[in-house]
Protein backbone atom coordinates (compact mmCIF):
# COMPACT_ATOMS: atom_id res chain seq x y z
CA UNK A 1 0.00 0.00 0.00
CA UNK A 2 2.67 2.66 0.83
CA UNK A 3 4.52 0.94 -1.99
CA UNK A 4 1.70 2.51 -4.77
CA UNK A 5 0.63 5.41 -2.58
CA UNK A 6 4.31 6.52 -2.70
CA UNK A 7 3.82 6.54 -6.59
CA UNK A 8 0.39 7.99 -6.73
CA UNK A 9 1.27 11.56 -7.23
CA UNK A 10 5.10 11.19 -8.19
CA UNK A 11 6.72 13.09 -10.85
CA UNK A 12 10.13 11.88 -10.58
CA UNK A 13 10.33 8.35 -11.21
CA UNK A 14 7.31 7.30 -13.08
CA UNK A 15 8.31 9.69 -16.29
CA UNK A 16 11.62 8.54 -17.00
CA UNK A 17 10.46 4.57 -16.65
CA UNK A 18 7.96 5.59 -19.48
CA UNK A 19 10.35 7.75 -21.44
CA UNK A 20 12.72 4.78 -21.57
CA UNK A 21 10.46 1.97 -21.34
CA UNK A 22 12.35 0.29 -24.56
CA UNK A 23 15.58 0.30 -22.96
CA UNK A 24 14.03 -0.85 -19.71
CA UNK A 25 12.26 -4.01 -21.30
CA UNK A 26 15.67 -4.72 -22.98
CA UNK A 27 17.78 -4.62 -19.87
CA UNK A 28 15.14 -6.54 -17.83
CA UNK A 29 15.33 -8.77 -20.85
CA UNK A 30 18.91 -9.52 -20.76
CA UNK A 31 19.08 -9.94 -17.11
CA UNK A 32 16.40 -12.76 -17.53
CA UNK A 33 18.63 -14.35 -20.12
CA UNK A 34 21.41 -13.98 -17.62
CA UNK A 35 20.10 -16.38 -15.41
CA UNK A 36 18.51 -18.42 -17.93
CA UNK A 37 22.22 -19.13 -19.03
CA UNK A 38 23.23 -19.80 -15.82
CA UNK A 39 20.95 -22.03 -15.05
CA UNK A 40 21.33 -23.69 -18.35
CA UNK A 41 25.26 -24.18 -17.90
CA UNK A 42 24.63 -25.93 -14.69
CA UNK A 43 21.83 -28.26 -16.33
CA UNK A 44 23.90 -29.41 -19.47
CA UNK A 45 26.88 -29.56 -17.21
CA UNK A 46 25.13 -32.12 -14.83
CA UNK A 47 23.38 -33.91 -18.09
CA UNK A 48 26.83 -34.61 -19.66
CA UNK A 49 28.51 -35.51 -16.28
CA UNK A 50 25.57 -38.27 -15.61
CA UNK A 51 25.35 -39.62 -19.56
CA UNK A 52 29.38 -39.85 -19.61
CA UNK A 53 29.32 -41.99 -16.99
CA UNK A 54 26.89 -44.42 -18.63
CA UNK A 55 28.99 -45.40 -21.71
CA UNK A 56 26.84 -44.06 -24.43
CA UNK A 57 26.50 -45.79 -28.11
CA UNK A 58 27.51 -43.08 -30.01
CA UNK A 59 29.65 -39.68 -28.82
CA UNK A 60 27.27 -37.36 -30.68
CA UNK A 61 25.29 -38.05 -27.52
CA UNK A 62 28.05 -36.66 -25.37
CA UNK A 63 29.56 -33.99 -27.59
CA UNK A 64 26.12 -32.11 -28.50
CA UNK A 65 25.98 -31.27 -24.38
CA UNK A 66 29.16 -30.21 -23.98
CA UNK A 67 28.76 -27.50 -27.18
CA UNK A 68 25.36 -26.61 -25.42
CA UNK A 69 27.92 -26.10 -22.18
CA UNK A 70 30.42 -24.00 -23.88
CA UNK A 71 27.52 -22.05 -25.00
CA UNK A 72 25.34 -21.45 -22.35
CA UNK A 73 29.20 -20.74 -20.73
CA UNK A 74 29.92 -18.06 -23.03
CA UNK A 75 26.49 -16.74 -23.10
CA UNK A 76 25.89 -15.87 -19.13
CA UNK A 77 29.08 -13.43 -18.89
CA UNK A 78 27.84 -12.07 -21.86
CA UNK A 79 24.18 -11.63 -21.84
CA UNK A 80 25.52 -10.48 -18.26
CA UNK A 81 27.79 -7.84 -19.48
CA UNK A 82 25.43 -6.34 -21.83
CA UNK A 83 22.72 -6.41 -19.08
CA UNK A 84 24.71 -3.98 -16.85
CA UNK A 85 25.72 -1.59 -20.27
CA UNK A 86 21.80 -1.43 -20.86
CA UNK A 87 20.74 -1.38 -17.14
CA UNK A 88 23.38 1.52 -16.34
CA UNK A 89 22.93 2.98 -19.51
CA UNK A 90 18.97 3.29 -18.68
CA UNK A 91 19.88 4.44 -14.95
CA UNK A 92 22.45 7.34 -16.12
CA UNK A 93 20.29 8.43 -18.22
CA UNK A 94 17.57 8.98 -16.09
CA UNK A 95 19.89 9.99 -13.05
CA UNK A 96 21.33 12.94 -15.75
CA UNK A 97 17.69 14.11 -16.64
CA UNK A 98 16.94 14.17 -12.71
CA UNK A 99 19.94 16.04 -11.72
CA UNK A 100 19.66 18.61 -14.51
CA UNK A 101 15.50 19.06 -13.36
CA UNK A 102 16.62 19.30 -9.75
CA UNK A 103 18.99 22.06 -10.81
CA UNK A 104 16.32 23.78 -12.84
CA UNK A 105 14.01 23.36 -10.10
CA UNK A 106 16.08 25.15 -7.87
CA UNK A 107 17.77 27.62 -9.78
CA UNK A 108 13.77 28.93 -10.64
CA UNK A 109 14.05 30.20 -7.20
CA UNK A 110 17.88 30.63 -6.26
CA UNK A 111 17.21 34.21 -4.99
CA UNK A 112 15.03 32.84 -2.25
CA UNK A 113 16.97 29.78 -1.70
CA UNK A 114 18.50 30.16 1.56
CA UNK A 115 14.35 31.07 2.45
CA UNK A 116 13.05 27.59 1.35
CA UNK A 117 16.16 25.48 1.41
CA UNK A 118 18.91 24.05 4.17
CA UNK A 119 22.00 24.02 2.63
CA UNK A 120 22.37 20.72 4.14
CA UNK A 121 19.30 19.09 3.22
CA UNK A 122 20.74 20.23 -0.80
CA UNK A 123 24.27 18.78 -0.05
CA UNK A 124 21.53 15.50 0.82
CA UNK A 125 19.51 15.76 -2.29
CA UNK A 126 22.14 15.58 -4.72
CA UNK A 127 24.12 13.50 -2.74
CA UNK A 128 21.91 11.26 -0.80
CA UNK A 129 18.44 11.15 -2.95
CA UNK A 130 19.44 11.16 -6.79
CA UNK A 131 22.11 8.17 -5.52
CA UNK A 132 18.90 6.68 -4.25
CA UNK A 133 16.86 6.44 -6.80
CA UNK A 134 19.78 5.31 -9.21
CA UNK A 135 20.15 2.27 -6.36
CA UNK A 136 16.43 1.70 -6.45
CA UNK A 137 16.68 0.94 -10.26
CA UNK A 138 20.17 -1.37 -9.98
CA UNK A 139 18.90 -3.01 -6.46
CA UNK A 140 15.58 -2.92 -6.35
CA UNK A 141 13.58 -2.56 -9.60
CA UNK A 142 15.58 -5.15 -11.76
CA UNK A 143 16.26 -7.50 -9.54
CA UNK A 144 12.61 -7.71 -8.12
CA UNK A 145 11.23 -7.81 -11.65
CA UNK A 146 13.58 -10.54 -12.84
CA UNK A 147 13.49 -12.79 -9.72
CA UNK A 148 9.32 -13.04 -10.13
CA UNK A 149 9.73 -13.86 -13.49
CA UNK A 150 11.84 -16.56 -12.86
CA UNK A 151 9.46 -17.71 -10.06
CA UNK A 152 6.44 -17.55 -12.26
CA UNK A 153 8.34 -19.45 -15.06
CA UNK A 154 9.88 -21.82 -13.51
CA UNK A 155 6.47 -22.85 -11.48
CA UNK A 156 4.42 -22.52 -14.69
CA UNK A 157 7.20 -25.20 -15.99
CA UNK A 158 7.16 -27.70 -13.21
CA UNK A 159 3.14 -26.93 -12.96
CA UNK A 160 3.02 -28.50 -16.43
CA UNK A 161 5.05 -31.13 -15.49
CA UNK A 162 3.60 -32.33 -12.13
CA UNK A 163 1.05 -29.40 -10.77
CA UNK A 164 1.54 -30.16 -7.02
CA UNK A 165 4.86 -30.27 -7.34
CA UNK A 166 4.51 -26.62 -9.12
CA UNK A 167 2.52 -25.47 -6.66
CA UNK A 168 4.75 -26.71 -4.04
CA UNK A 169 7.74 -24.89 -5.10
CA UNK A 170 5.91 -21.49 -5.95
CA UNK A 171 5.03 -21.61 -2.19
CA UNK A 172 8.61 -21.41 -1.09
CA UNK A 173 9.86 -19.44 -3.94
CA UNK A 174 6.76 -16.75 -2.70
CA UNK A 175 8.26 -17.09 0.42
CA UNK A 176 11.80 -16.12 -0.67
CA UNK A 177 10.85 -13.57 -3.07
CA UNK A 178 7.86 -11.90 -1.19
CA UNK A 179 7.09 -12.75 2.57
CA UNK A 180 10.90 -12.53 3.33
CA UNK A 181 11.36 -8.93 1.82
CA UNK A 182 8.44 -7.73 3.35
CA UNK A 183 9.76 -8.91 6.15
CA UNK A 184 12.46 -7.22 6.30
CA UNK A 185 11.12 -3.93 5.33
CA UNK A 186 8.97 -4.01 8.18
CA UNK A 187 11.64 -4.58 10.55
CA UNK A 188 14.31 -2.38 8.60
CA UNK A 189 11.85 0.40 7.96
CA UNK A 190 12.00 2.35 10.91
CA UNK A 191 15.77 1.64 11.30
CA UNK A 192 16.53 2.98 7.96
CA UNK A 193 14.24 5.96 8.63
CA UNK A 194 16.13 7.10 11.33
CA UNK A 195 19.63 6.79 9.85
CA UNK A 196 18.34 8.91 7.21
CA UNK A 197 17.54 11.60 9.94
CA UNK A 198 20.80 11.48 11.32
CA UNK A 199 22.78 11.64 7.89
CA UNK A 200 20.74 14.59 7.10
CA UNK A 201 21.61 16.47 10.50
CA UNK A 202 24.95 15.53 9.87
CA UNK A 203 25.03 17.29 6.50
CA UNK A 204 23.68 20.50 8.17
CA UNK A 205 25.89 19.90 10.67
CA UNK A 206 28.75 19.49 8.58
CA UNK A 207 27.84 22.89 6.61
CA UNK A 208 27.48 24.64 9.68
CA UNK A 209 31.05 23.45 11.14
CA UNK A 210 32.43 24.05 7.99
CA UNK A 211 31.68 27.79 7.53
CA UNK A 212 32.15 28.69 11.40
CA UNK A 213 35.55 26.59 11.81
CA UNK A 214 37.47 29.78 12.63
CA UNK A 215 34.56 30.70 15.21
CA UNK A 216 35.07 27.78 16.91
CA UNK A 217 39.22 27.40 17.07
CA UNK A 218 39.52 31.49 17.41
CA UNK A 219 36.68 30.87 20.90
CA UNK A 220 39.24 28.21 22.09
CA UNK A 221 36.39 25.18 21.78
CA UNK A 222 38.74 22.95 19.44
CA UNK A 223 37.63 20.04 21.49
CA UNK A 224 34.09 21.04 21.54
CA UNK A 225 33.87 21.47 17.76
CA UNK A 226 35.76 17.39 17.65
CA UNK A 227 32.67 16.30 19.82
CA UNK A 228 29.99 18.38 17.88
CA UNK A 229 29.24 15.58 15.52
CA UNK A 230 30.48 12.55 17.45
CA UNK A 231 27.04 11.26 19.17
CA UNK A 232 25.77 11.28 16.23
CA UNK A 233 28.00 9.55 14.44
CA UNK A 234 28.32 6.94 17.00
CA UNK A 235 24.68 6.44 16.69
CA UNK A 236 24.02 5.76 13.05
CA UNK A 237 27.24 3.45 13.39
CA UNK A 238 25.37 1.64 16.22
CA UNK A 239 21.85 1.55 13.85
CA UNK A 240 24.14 0.64 11.17
CA UNK A 241 25.60 -2.52 13.16
CA UNK A 242 22.08 -3.92 13.86
CA UNK A 243 21.03 -3.92 10.60
CA UNK A 244 24.35 -5.83 9.32
CA UNK A 245 23.55 -8.34 12.08
CA UNK A 246 19.86 -8.49 10.93
CA UNK A 247 21.25 -8.86 7.32
CA UNK A 248 23.36 -11.77 8.10
CA UNK A 249 20.93 -13.72 9.73
CA UNK A 250 18.01 -12.80 7.25
CA UNK A 251 20.41 -13.87 4.64
CA UNK A 252 21.21 -16.99 6.38
CA UNK A 253 17.46 -17.77 6.49
CA UNK A 254 17.11 -17.15 2.58
CA UNK A 255 19.69 -19.94 2.34
CA UNK A 256 18.17 -22.57 4.35
CA UNK A 257 14.86 -22.18 2.66
CA UNK A 258 16.63 -22.39 -0.63
CA UNK A 259 18.54 -25.67 0.33
CA UNK A 260 15.17 -26.87 1.65
CA UNK A 261 13.78 -26.44 -2.12
CA UNK A 262 17.33 -28.38 -3.73
CA UNK A 263 16.60 -31.08 -1.16
CA UNK A 264 12.55 -30.89 -2.61
CA UNK A 265 14.35 -31.87 -5.73
CA UNK A 266 16.45 -34.34 -4.81
CA UNK A 267 13.97 -36.06 -3.36
CA UNK A 268 10.68 -35.20 -6.22
CA UNK A 269 13.71 -36.35 -9.06
CA UNK A 270 14.69 -39.48 -7.29
CA UNK A 271 11.19 -40.58 -6.88
CA UNK A 272 10.05 -39.39 -10.32
CA UNK A 273 13.33 -39.66 -12.88
CA UNK A 274 14.95 -43.13 -11.66
CA UNK A 275 12.46 -45.18 -13.69
CA UNK A 276 15.15 -45.92 -16.38
CA UNK A 277 18.55 -45.10 -17.18
CA UNK A 278 17.31 -42.11 -19.88
CA UNK A 279 15.85 -40.33 -16.58
CA UNK A 280 18.30 -40.36 -14.49
CA UNK A 281 20.59 -38.67 -16.58
CA UNK A 282 18.81 -35.68 -15.91
CA UNK A 283 18.58 -36.10 -12.05
CA UNK A 284 21.31 -34.13 -11.72
CA UNK A 285 21.02 -31.99 -14.33
CA UNK A 286 17.64 -30.64 -12.74
CA UNK A 287 18.90 -30.22 -9.28
CA UNK A 288 22.14 -28.32 -10.01
CA UNK A 289 20.38 -26.10 -12.53
CA UNK A 290 18.48 -24.34 -9.44
CA UNK A 291 21.47 -23.37 -7.96
CA UNK A 292 22.59 -20.26 -9.87
CA UNK A 293 19.12 -19.21 -8.87
CA UNK A 294 19.81 -18.05 -5.30
CA UNK A 295 21.90 -15.34 -7.34
CA UNK A 296 18.75 -13.59 -8.69
CA UNK A 297 16.79 -14.74 -6.31
CA UNK A 298 18.29 -13.57 -2.43
CA UNK A 299 19.07 -10.09 -3.40
CA UNK A 300 15.29 -9.09 -3.59
CA UNK A 301 14.89 -9.09 0.14
CA UNK A 302 18.33 -6.47 0.25
CA UNK A 303 16.41 -4.45 -2.42
CA UNK A 304 13.10 -4.17 -0.55
CA UNK A 305 14.87 -3.66 2.77
CA UNK A 306 16.37 -0.63 1.13
CA UNK A 307 12.83 0.24 -0.28
CA UNK A 308 11.95 3.31 3.06
CA UNK A 309 15.21 5.26 1.88
CA UNK A 310 13.72 4.93 -1.62
CA UNK A 311 10.57 5.97 -0.66
CA UNK A 312 11.96 8.79 1.67
CA UNK A 313 14.09 10.33 -0.89
CA UNK A 314 11.25 10.03 -3.61
CA UNK A 315 8.98 12.09 -0.89
CA UNK A 316 11.57 14.49 -0.66
CA UNK A 317 12.25 15.48 -4.16
CA UNK A 318 8.28 15.53 -4.84
CA UNK A 319 8.46 18.49 -2.33
CA UNK A 320 10.66 20.24 -4.43
CA UNK A 321 8.56 22.76 -6.65
CA UNK A 322 9.85 25.62 -8.81
CA UNK A 323 8.34 28.47 -8.14
CA UNK A 324 5.08 29.37 -10.69
CA UNK A 325 6.47 31.91 -13.60
CA UNK A 326 4.10 34.41 -13.75
CA UNK A 327 5.60 36.54 -15.84
CA UNK A 328 4.16 39.15 -18.30
CA UNK A 329 5.34 38.75 -21.99
CA UNK A 330 9.06 39.42 -21.85
CA UNK A 331 10.63 42.71 -23.90
CA UNK A 332 14.03 42.37 -24.71
CA UNK A 333 15.78 46.25 -23.46
CA UNK A 334 18.87 47.28 -25.23
CA UNK A 335 21.32 48.38 -22.62
CA UNK A 336 21.75 51.21 -24.76
CA UNK A 337 18.24 52.10 -24.27
CA UNK A 338 18.00 52.62 -20.51
CA UNK A 339 17.22 56.16 -19.58
CA UNK A 340 16.26 55.71 -16.02
CA UNK A 341 14.46 53.88 -13.19
CA UNK A 342 11.34 54.51 -11.42
CA UNK A 343 10.44 53.24 -7.72
CA UNK A 344 6.83 54.17 -7.54
CA UNK A 345 5.19 54.16 -4.55
CA UNK A 346 6.36 51.09 -3.31
CA UNK A 347 5.07 48.68 -0.44
CA UNK A 348 6.77 45.26 1.06
CA UNK A 349 6.88 43.12 3.84
CA UNK A 350 7.50 39.06 3.80
CA UNK A 351 4.53 38.55 6.41
CA UNK A 352 3.14 40.13 9.05
CA UNK A 353 5.75 38.72 11.94
CA UNK A 354 8.60 40.25 9.71
CA UNK A 355 10.66 43.08 11.37
CA UNK A 356 11.24 44.58 7.61
CA UNK A 357 8.43 46.98 6.05
CA UNK A 358 9.09 49.06 3.22
CA UNK A 359 6.50 51.26 2.87
CA UNK A 360 5.61 54.01 0.53
CA UNK A 361 9.32 54.40 -0.94
CA UNK A 362 10.06 56.45 -4.15
CA UNK A 363 12.96 57.18 -6.17
CA UNK A 364 13.65 57.75 -9.63
CA UNK A 365 16.91 57.92 -11.01
CA UNK A 366 18.35 58.82 -14.37
CA UNK A 367 21.05 57.39 -16.58
CA UNK A 368 24.22 57.92 -14.94
CA UNK A 369 23.54 58.97 -11.45
CA UNK A 370 24.56 57.19 -8.03
CA UNK A 371 22.35 56.87 -5.35
CA UNK A 372 23.16 55.62 -1.64
CA UNK A 373 20.98 54.10 0.57
CA UNK A 374 21.88 54.54 4.21
CA UNK A 375 20.27 53.19 7.53
CA UNK A 376 20.51 50.42 10.17
CA UNK A 377 20.89 46.64 9.66
CA UNK A 378 17.11 45.25 9.03
CA UNK A 379 14.93 47.98 7.60
CA UNK A 380 15.04 46.77 4.27
CA UNK A 381 18.14 48.09 2.28
CA UNK A 382 19.09 44.54 0.66
CA UNK A 383 15.12 44.20 0.35
CA UNK A 384 15.10 47.43 -2.27
CA UNK A 385 17.39 45.75 -4.25
CA UNK A 386 15.79 42.46 -4.79
CA UNK A 387 12.81 44.50 -5.45
CA UNK A 388 14.81 46.93 -8.30
CA UNK A 389 16.09 43.43 -9.77
CA UNK A 390 12.61 41.46 -9.57
CA UNK A 391 13.36 38.93 -7.35
CA UNK A 392 10.45 39.93 -5.19
CA UNK A 393 7.48 41.90 -5.81
CA UNK A 394 5.96 44.62 -3.96
CA UNK A 395 2.56 44.57 -2.70
CA UNK A 396 1.62 47.97 -3.94
CA UNK A 397 3.45 50.49 -6.03
CA UNK A 398 5.58 49.51 -9.06
CA UNK A 399 8.96 49.67 -10.36
CA UNK A 400 10.11 50.05 -14.07
CA UNK A 401 12.80 50.71 -16.48
CA UNK A 402 11.90 53.16 -18.57
CA UNK A 403 8.55 52.70 -19.47
CA UNK A 404 8.62 48.45 -19.08
CA UNK A 405 7.67 47.05 -15.58
CA UNK A 406 10.68 45.33 -13.76
CA UNK A 407 8.85 41.98 -14.50
CA UNK A 408 8.98 42.46 -18.12
CA UNK A 409 12.66 42.18 -18.57
CA UNK A 410 13.26 39.29 -16.20
CA UNK A 411 14.30 36.72 -18.67
CA UNK A 412 17.28 39.28 -19.88
CA UNK A 413 18.04 40.99 -17.15
CA UNK A 414 21.51 40.38 -16.82
CA UNK A 415 22.02 42.74 -19.89
CA UNK A 416 21.01 45.27 -17.72
CA UNK A 417 22.11 44.38 -13.71
CA UNK A 418 25.33 43.96 -12.74
CA UNK A 419 25.25 43.27 -8.70
CA UNK A 420 28.51 43.31 -5.92
CA UNK A 421 27.87 41.86 -2.76
CA UNK A 422 29.47 41.42 0.66
CA UNK A 423 31.09 38.55 -0.59
CA UNK A 424 31.37 38.19 -4.20
CA UNK A 425 31.78 33.79 -4.72
CA UNK A 426 34.94 33.12 -6.75
CA UNK A 427 35.23 29.18 -7.78
CA UNK A 428 38.62 27.34 -7.72
CA UNK A 429 39.78 27.67 -11.39
CA UNK A 430 42.03 30.64 -12.59
CA UNK A 431 41.31 34.32 -12.59
CA UNK A 432 40.70 34.44 -16.12
CA UNK A 433 38.11 31.89 -16.03
CA UNK A 434 36.66 34.10 -13.01
CA UNK A 435 36.41 37.14 -14.56
CA UNK A 436 34.85 35.74 -17.88
CA UNK A 437 32.21 34.55 -15.70
CA UNK A 438 30.82 38.16 -16.93
CA UNK A 439 31.19 37.71 -20.64
CA UNK A 440 31.90 34.16 -21.72
CA UNK A 441 32.97 35.87 -25.21
CA UNK A 442 35.41 38.40 -24.29
CA UNK A 443 38.94 37.67 -25.05
CA UNK A 444 42.08 37.20 -22.74
CA UNK A 445 43.35 40.83 -23.82
CA UNK A 446 39.55 42.25 -22.51
CA UNK A 447 39.66 40.05 -19.59
CA UNK A 448 43.30 41.16 -18.81
CA UNK A 449 42.32 44.85 -19.65
CA UNK A 450 39.31 44.68 -16.93
CA UNK A 451 41.79 43.16 -13.99
CA UNK A 452 44.47 46.08 -15.16
CA UNK A 453 41.67 48.87 -14.54
CA UNK A 454 40.33 47.57 -11.24
CA UNK A 455 44.00 47.65 -10.39
CA UNK A 456 45.61 44.12 -9.89
CA UNK A 457 47.83 44.33 -12.98
CA UNK A 458 51.03 44.41 -10.71
CA UNK A 459 49.31 41.55 -7.93
CA UNK A 460 48.83 39.22 -10.54
CA UNK A 461 51.98 40.08 -13.03
CA UNK A 462 53.81 39.31 -9.46
CA UNK A 463 52.55 35.88 -9.36
CA UNK A 464 54.43 32.86 -10.66
CA UNK A 465 51.38 31.48 -12.37
CA UNK A 466 49.88 35.18 -13.66
CA UNK A 467 46.97 35.37 -14.82
CA UNK A 468 46.48 31.51 -15.14
CA UNK A 469 46.71 31.64 -10.59
CA UNK A 470 44.41 29.44 -9.41
CA UNK A 471 42.33 31.40 -6.70
CA UNK A 472 41.78 28.66 -4.23
CA UNK A 473 38.48 27.61 -2.67
CA UNK A 474 36.22 30.39 -2.37
CA UNK A 475 38.72 32.67 -3.61
CA UNK A 476 41.20 32.02 -0.65
CA UNK A 477 44.18 32.66 -2.25
CA UNK A 478 43.27 36.45 -2.51
CA UNK A 479 42.52 38.97 0.22
CA UNK A 480 38.82 40.36 0.87
CA UNK A 481 39.90 43.89 -0.67
CA UNK A 482 41.26 41.76 -3.79
CA UNK A 483 38.08 39.38 -4.03
CA UNK A 484 35.89 42.28 -4.27
CA UNK A 485 38.67 44.19 -7.17
CA UNK A 486 38.12 40.61 -9.21
CA UNK A 487 34.49 40.65 -8.61
CA UNK A 488 34.23 44.25 -9.93
CA UNK A 489 36.23 42.91 -13.14
CA UNK A 490 33.71 40.73 -14.05
CA UNK A 491 30.81 43.18 -13.57
CA UNK A 492 33.32 45.81 -15.76
CA UNK A 493 33.48 42.78 -18.09
CA UNK A 494 29.07 42.26 -18.22
CA UNK A 495 29.08 45.77 -19.09
CA UNK A 496 25.63 45.97 -17.95
CA UNK A 497 24.25 50.12 -17.58
CA UNK A 498 23.09 49.73 -13.72
CA UNK A 499 25.42 48.38 -11.06
CA UNK A 500 23.75 47.65 -7.84
CA UNK A 501 26.35 47.61 -4.76
CA UNK A 502 25.44 45.77 -1.80
CA UNK A 503 27.59 46.49 1.12
CA UNK A 504 30.69 45.20 -0.81
CA UNK A 505 33.54 47.00 0.77
CA UNK A 506 31.97 45.48 4.79
CA UNK A 507 34.54 43.96 6.51
CA UNK A 508 37.51 46.09 4.97
CA UNK A 509 39.91 48.10 7.31
CA UNK A 510 39.33 51.92 6.47
CA UNK A 511 42.08 52.51 4.28
CA UNK A 512 41.04 49.34 1.92
CA UNK A 513 37.43 50.47 2.13
CA UNK A 514 38.49 53.55 0.90
CA UNK A 515 40.99 52.43 -2.01
CA UNK A 516 38.20 50.40 -3.08
CA UNK A 517 35.73 52.67 -3.79
CA UNK A 518 38.06 55.12 -5.10
CA UNK A 519 38.27 52.24 -7.67
CA UNK A 520 34.43 51.26 -7.83
CA UNK A 521 32.66 54.95 -8.41
CA UNK A 522 36.20 55.66 -11.08
CA UNK A 523 35.65 52.77 -13.17
CA UNK A 524 31.69 52.78 -12.70
CA UNK A 525 31.42 56.42 -13.35
CA UNK A 526 29.61 55.91 -16.41
CA UNK A 527 26.83 53.49 -14.72
CA UNK A 528 24.16 54.49 -12.51
CA UNK A 529 24.66 52.78 -9.26
CA UNK A 530 22.40 51.82 -6.11
CA UNK A 531 24.73 51.58 -3.29
CA UNK A 532 23.88 49.84 -0.21
CA UNK A 533 26.34 50.90 2.70
CA UNK A 534 25.48 51.61 6.41
CA UNK A 535 28.01 54.31 7.06
CA UNK A 536 29.03 57.55 4.79
CA UNK A 537 32.66 56.29 4.20
CA UNK A 538 32.70 57.13 0.44
CA UNK A 539 29.67 59.08 0.36
CA UNK A 540 30.76 62.34 -1.42
CA UNK A 541 30.85 59.37 -4.47
CA UNK A 542 27.37 59.62 -4.77
CA UNK A 543 24.72 62.02 -6.36
CA UNK A 544 22.06 61.81 -4.21
CA UNK A 545 21.66 60.06 -0.35
CA UNK A 546 18.55 58.62 1.44
CA UNK A 547 18.71 57.78 4.68
CA UNK A 548 16.46 54.67 5.94
CA UNK A 549 14.83 54.50 9.11
CA UNK A 550 12.42 51.77 10.56
CA UNK A 551 9.49 53.80 9.69
CA UNK A 552 10.01 55.77 6.44
CA UNK A 553 12.93 58.11 4.92
CA UNK A 554 14.37 60.39 7.51
CA UNK A 555 16.47 62.51 4.96
CA UNK A 556 17.33 62.48 1.29
CA UNK A 557 19.81 65.10 -1.10
CA UNK A 558 23.07 65.11 -2.04
CA UNK A 559 25.73 64.83 0.30
CA UNK A 560 26.65 68.43 -0.13
CA UNK A 561 23.53 69.89 0.53
CA UNK A 562 22.94 67.86 3.65
CA UNK A 563 26.11 68.16 4.67
CA UNK A 564 25.20 71.79 4.82
CA UNK A 565 21.59 71.92 6.05
CA UNK A 566 21.31 68.59 8.42
CA UNK A 567 22.81 68.92 11.03
CA UNK A 568 22.39 64.94 11.83
CA UNK A 569 24.17 64.08 8.88
CA UNK A 570 26.69 66.19 9.68
CA UNK A 571 27.28 64.85 12.79
CA UNK A 572 27.28 61.37 11.17
CA UNK A 573 29.38 62.47 8.72
CA UNK A 574 32.29 63.97 11.30
CA UNK A 575 32.05 61.07 13.48
CA UNK A 576 32.13 58.83 10.68
CA UNK A 577 35.33 60.64 9.56
CA UNK A 578 36.84 60.76 12.83
CA UNK A 579 36.56 64.74 13.54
Amino acid sequence: MNFFKTFKHDTWVKPYIKQYKGLLITALLLGLLTSFCAAALMFTSGYTIDKAATHPINILLIYIPILMTRAFGIGRPVFKYLERLKSHNWVLRVTSDLRTRLYKTLESDASFFSEYHKTGDIMGLLSEDISHLQNLYLRTIFPTVISYLLTIIASIALGIFNPSFGFFVFLLLFIEVFLVPLFSVSIESARRSYQKSVKSDLYVQLTDNIMGVDDWVISGRKDDFKKLTSQNIQNLNQSKNKSKAFRRNRDFGLQLIFAAIVICFLIFTNLTMTNNQVQANFVSAVVLAIFPLSDTIIPVSQGFEEWPQYRDSIERLNTIKPIPNNLPKQVTLDPKDFESISVDNITFEYDSNSPILIKNFTQKIKKGEKLALLGPSGIGKTTILQLILGDLSPQQGQISINDLDISQIQENRENIFSVLNQKPFLFNTTLMNNVRLGNEHKSDAEVKKALERVGLKPLIESLPEKYDTIVGENGSRFSGGEQERIALARILLQDAPIVLLDEPTVGLDPITENDLLETFFDVLKDKTIIWVTHHLQGITHVDHVVFMNSDAIEMEGSPEKLYQTNKHFKDLYQMDQGY
